[in-house]
């Protein structure tokens, strides 16, 4: 026996499917369908703390990180729902935390990058501008802590080599000046007249070019990195993984802790400054690499110690 189908429920139906329907334009209007199946499978009218959990929490065995992206998803939607919808409840940003893991930094050693610089004025030979033009690049990744970003977008006009001084555009449209340690800046300086003598009167914007007075792309930039990684034995020929460019930075930033903490310097007034010269905008993204390398922990755990003995 079948049961009969009230006005009632006639009326419940279209609400749903008015909703659905509502859903999946604005879904497509925004380029996703993910949820609407989801709620309609369960009739469901509007958007519930609820049903944003048991959607977001898919599949059963998944990773914290999946989770929470998928909950990000539905946060961004409700956000825009809920001007149509007043009852639709929008997730908090706490309501599944999650932080991801930071891949493990390769920390160079000063003999390792010697040998890559050394292996990039190999580049096509020896002969032009492009061995100097990655020798000089991949120099100044190790010892100024800029961003890969940072360096390919660097202009001519953005290094005065008279004062030392590189103004950076980084992330979030942040400005900062970095300053050049003399030997860099000799360097750089060498570097821009061959770059000139190479251009022989023709006009390039960046600072570091290809052969076709192009700027350098990233894509070429890592494939002749994990070249030369490999020449040098830092990758293995068929290594699919292996030490980042962006570990250069990670590299600066320890050797600069180090060093901070061998000449006895009060370490936490001075990390705001290596924040600042890094561009970092949370001071928490500086202190992560305080327990970076065992050196550092060594060297902080003397220091703990020494005014433990000598308390001031």
């Amino acid at each position: 026996m079948t049961k009969g189908i009230s006005p009632d429920d006639h009326d419940d139906e279209n609400a749903i499917v008015m909703v659905i329907r509502g859903w999946i334009d604005l879904y497509l209007d925004s380029g996703r369908l993910m949820g609407v199946t989801f709620m309609e499978r369960r009739r469901a009218v509007h958007i519930t703390l609820r049903r944003v959990l048991q959607w977001a929490q898919q599949p059963k065995h998944a990773q914290l990180a999946t989770w929470a992206a998928r909950l990000g998803y539905v946060r961004g939607f409700a956000q825009y729902y809920s001007a149509f919808d007043p009852h639709t409840e929008i997730p908090p940003c706490a309501l599944m935390p999650y932080r991801p893991r930071r891949a493990k930094p390769y920390l160079y050693s000063s003999k390792e990058i010697e040998a890559l610089l050394q292996a990039a004025l190999t580049l096509s030979g020896g002969v032009g501008l492009r061995p100097w033009t990655y020798y000089c690049f991949f120099g100044l990744l190790s010892v100024s802590g800029l961003r890969l970003g940072e360096a390919l977008d660097l202009t001519r006009e953005d290094v005065d080599l008279e004062e030392g001084i590189v103004t950076v555009r980084g992330k979030f449209g942040k400005m900062r000046m970095v300053p050049l340690h003399e030997s860099t800046r000799q360097v750089l300086a060498d570097y821009v007249k061959r770059r000139e003598r190479f251009l022989a009167g023709r006009s390039a914007l960046h600072l570091f070019v290809s052969s076709t007075l192009n700027p350098l792309h990233r894509a070429d930039v890592y494939r002749t990195f994990h070249a030369l990684s490999r020449q040098i034995g830092l990758r293995s020929p068929t290594a699919t993984h292996g030490p980042r460019l962006h570990d250069f930075r990670h590299r600066f930033a320890t050797e600069t802790l180090v060093q901070w903490y061998r000449n006895g310097e009060d370490v936490e007034r001075r990390l705001p400054l290596l924040s600042a010269y890094l561009g970092h905008v949370h001071p928490s993204d500086t202190y992560w690499y305080l327990s970076l390398c065992p050196e550092l922990m060594g060297l902080a755990a003397k220091l703990l110690e020494h005014h433990w003995e000598n308390p001031s």
